[in-house]
């Protein structure tokens, strides 16, 4: 009997034994996949333990009456896309308020294909695809942003203004949220709830373009019930509307013409000539982006010189935000007829 525990004793050490094994060589094996995850769970862990309820926020008297005021915007706006978008509520979200001092929370990193208008794409465990890889940790970021440079590829870092978890981990308010005007407040919130609504796995231009019409169509209609039609801070997001929109679209129409470049493109042709050609081209494009601007606020001063062009991966974010909003505001007056419910329920049932 004796004999027979020590055997079972055993083969459970040896089972254990073996599945540890098997963490260690897999770890081995995606080492910067490990040493990524790992970044992130720290920089996640940084985050979740250093927030602070916003009861002990809103009672203290070191936090400016402005500030508090903002947090109590953000309250509203949230109220208001659970009552009036139907947003999914999540208790966990924006609970709690993260001090950044000022600094970016994240970054963002956009790889893309030298002459083709095509992003390379970051596979994550459930979550799915995504045209950008988010880091925490900066240095990681710049480390890995130069790999990809030595390879050839184009890049492009941005900073994340704010980040969501699909609702499974909870969010705090990001300090830097709070300087925010009242328009991007309420848009970039709405934005990240829809985010924790409507996911569209696999697909990440489809799910931000849409993030970004209901973020969009829900500011506006927030700050015309709050404020009204006539007051400034609606006045003053219908404003910047006036602008993003043809920006969006020449923008857009842009982004088109140079993927049409690259497919005029023939193997014949030296890197030299598709370099010189791509430079001039996205030259034209940002002076005429420029002109574009300037015309669209009336600005009668002397244009200012480029210094430093983009490239693709900044087009290829560019258009993971913005290539297929006016097909989803097309969607929505034309198929629905400005039926909001109805445009989300559909919303819900395509993309579950």
């Amino acid at each position: 009997m004796e004999a027979l525990k020590k055997q079972r004793r055993f083969k459970k050490r040896w089972a254990v034994g073996g599945v540890l094994g098997a963490i260690v060589l897999l770890a081995l094996w995606q080492w910067n996949w490990t040493v990524y995850y790992y970044q992130q769970a720290k920089g996640g862990l940084n985050i979740a333990f250093n927030t602070r309820p916003l009861a002990a926020v809103l009672q203290d008297t070191s936090v400016a009456d402005s500030l508090k005021a903002r947090i109590r915007l953000i309250a509203d706006i949230k109220r208001f896309a659970l009552d009036s978008l139907h947003l999914q509520d999540n208790p966990k979200v924006y609970q709690t308020l993260f001090d950044q001092q000022g600094k970016p929370l994240v970054y963002l990193l956009t790889v893309a294909e030298p002459y083709e208008m095509k992003g390379v794409d970051f596979s994550f465990p459930i979550i799915g695809t995504f045209k950008y890889k988010g880091f925490f940790d900066s240095t990681r970021a710049w480390q890995e942003e130069a790999q990809w440079k030595k390879r050839g590829y184009d890049t492009d870092m941005g900073e994340g203004i704010a980040y969501s978890t699909l609702g499974w981990l909870p969010e705090p308010i990001l300090s830097n949220m709070l300087f925010y005007s009242e328009g991007k407040l309420a848009s970039l919130i709405i934005h990240e709830m829809t985010h924790g609504t409507i996911f569209v796995k696999n697909d990440h231009e489809t799910s931000e373009n849409l993030a970004n019409f209901i973020g969009d169509y829900g500011a506006e209609r927030y700050l015309q019930a709050k404020y009204g039609t006539q007051s400034k801070q609606y006045l003053h997001y219908i404003q910047g509307k006036k602008i993003r929109e043809p920006l969006v679209k020449f923008m857009n129409k842009s982004t088109l013409q140079l993927d049409s470049l690259y497919q005029s493109f023939r193997a014949s042709h030296s890197k030299t000539y598709k370099e010189a050609s791509k430079q001039a081209f996205i030259k034209k494009i940002m002076y005429q982006r420029q002109a574009l601007i300037r015309q669209l606020r009336g600005d009668t001063t002397a244009p200012k010189p480029i210094l430093e062009l983009p490239n693709n991966a900044y087009f290829i974010g560019f258009k993971t935000y913005h290539a297929k909003q006016n097909q989803f505001e097309q969607l929505f007056y034309q198929q629905f007829r400005g039926d909001y419910p109805r445009f989300l329920a559909y919303l819900k049932a395509k993309y579950p």
